[in-house]
């Protein structure tokens, strides 16, 4: 496994939870990163991106202000901190490493590696 994302959990609406994820990519500080999400019934959807500084970053209308990708390549770590959540922030939770890409992106193709998942549920 060379993304391993943690952190999901149970929470309330209005709650705050952060996610992390440790990657072995040898790459990982070289190229962008993303969240994705997948809810139960529903195909899998771009959540945030940041480039490969962390200096850049762009965020799925549901979710910006609300959400914040950061990340740290000293640490071979990504995170997602998610505030207010709502109960249709449940989903499953995916990192994402890119092998070549530089500047954020929401179009899954261009990751190519990924976390196993973690699964978050907002409940009302």
């Amino acid at each position: 496994v060379q993304l391993q994302a943690y952190g999901g959990g149970l929470v309330q609406a209005g709650d705050s939870l952060r996610l992390s994820c440790v990657t072995s990519v040898r790459t990982f500080g070289s190229y962008a990163v993303a969240w994705f999400r997948q809810a139960p019934g529903k195909e899998r959807e771009f959540v945030a991106t940041a480039n490969w500084s962390g200096g850049s970053t762009d965020y799925a209308d549901a979710v910006k202000g609300r959400f914040t990708i950061s990340r740290d390549n000293a640490k071979n770590t990504m995170y997602l901190q998610m505030n207010s959540l709502k109960p249709e922030d449940t989903a499953v939770y995916y990192c994402t490493a890119s092998g070549g890409i530089y500047d954020t992106s929401s179009d899954e193709r261009v990751y190519d590696y990924w976390g196993q998942g973690t699964l978050v549920t907002v409940s009302s």
